[in-house]
């Protein structure tokens, strides 16, 4: 806790494209939490390269997605916005915790076993232990709530007995972080396939609208949405694009999904796709806009992040110390 306010610690791969359920599931709700949590908001580009990256294209995606953060309405002023790679105690902590981490723990993660799938030829051990690492990013700064899907509330689990064992161990050093229970994002399922989540890695790119899409290619995208041959515009879980649509509309409108489907009552799918584009076109215009402006002032982004590194740094360094004395390791003298 800060100044009497919780901590609240999140963030994003800087890989892919960010997708409009990335904004509406998470994005769009950190803003709110700023007025209520002290926010620790990281790029996470180290979790980025457990997988083959192209350097330059790394560095521009984690710069892309810094910006878009501030471009969303975060205030860098207000919350931290921070390179993950720009702290060193979040590779220091994550080896401490290693080694307080059981390797059956690790084999019972079910996300590395599906990335190990998908990157067969890569199976390296930062893919393994990438959850210790997401224990070290939420244990630095004692977060008290992390927002988390229930992709990555398996994750947060290890986290919460790391810490414990920790504790037990040393006394009371961390803080043991409960998953956020606020309004819950928008879940936004892909326009091609309404059974699995809209995702930054889709192979078909009319699955996921970007948030850098232009208004003719969101159009497109929501017309080749799936639906079904029912032809009736209804919010059920036996017409799930019908019913993904509905949540798009309604998350962008902010209507119920009640009052879509009045809205359309005995309309067809071709009227209602068209109006889904206009109003994701709507919420994201302004964002683009904002973007475009940030992107070209260079200096005001470089501060950000100079001013920001050091705030995170601060923070996360008093628990990296408070550890490392725990541990046994000397006191630096510098």
């Amino acid at each position: 806790m800060i100044d009497g306010r919780k901590v609240l610690f999140s963030g994003m791969q800087s890989t892919g494209n960010l997708t409009l359920g990335n904004y509406l599931g998470a994005l769009k709700n950190w803003l709110t939490l700023a007025d209520e949590y002290e926010c620790y908001y990281s790029v996470v580009d180290m979790h980025s390269i457990t997988i083959r990256q192209d350097p330059a294209e790394l560095r521009k995606r984690a710069r892309n997605l810094l910006t878009l953060y501030i471009a969303a309405g975060l205030d860098p002023e207000k919350t931290c916005i921070y390179y993950q790679s720009h702290c060193s105690a979040h590779a220091e902590l994550a080896w401490i915790l290693n080694c307080f981490t059981y390797m059956g723990e690790l084999n019972r993660m079910t996300q590395f076993k599906d990335k190990s799938a998908k990157h067969a030829d890569n199976i390296n051990a930062g893919l393994f232990t990438y959850p210790v690492l997401m224990a070290a990013d939420i244990l630095l700064y004692q977060a008290d709530v992390v927002p988390v899907g229930a992709d990555q509330m398996q994750h947060l689990e290890l986290t919460r007995d790391i810490a414990e064992r920790f504790n037990n161990l040393y006394g009371d050093v961390f803080t043991i972080p409960e998953p956020y229970v606020g309004k819950v994002g928008a879940k936004i399922m892909s326009l091609q396939d309404p059974e699995k989540k809209m995702s930054k890695s889709d192979e078909n790119p009319n699955g996921s609208i970007y948030l850098m899409d232009d208004a003719d290619t969101i159009i497109r995208k929501c017309k080749r949405a799936v639906t079904d041959s029912v032809g009736e515009i209804a919010y059920r879980d036996e017409q799930p694009g019908v019913k993904n649509l509905i949540n798009i509309y309604s998350a962008c409108t902010g209507k119920t999904p009640e009052e879509t489907v009045e809205e359309f009552a005995g309309k067809g799918y071709g009227d209602f796709k068209a109006a889904v584009g206009e109003s994701v076109i709507s919420i994201l215009r302004p964002l683009q806009e904002e973007y475009g402006r940030l992107s070209k002032d260079k200096a005001y982004i470089d501060q950000v992040i100079r001013q920001n590194a050091e705030r995170a740094r601060h923070t996360s360094y008093r628990t990296l110390r408070k550890v490392q004395r725990k541990v046994g390791f000397p006191d630096r003298l510098s």
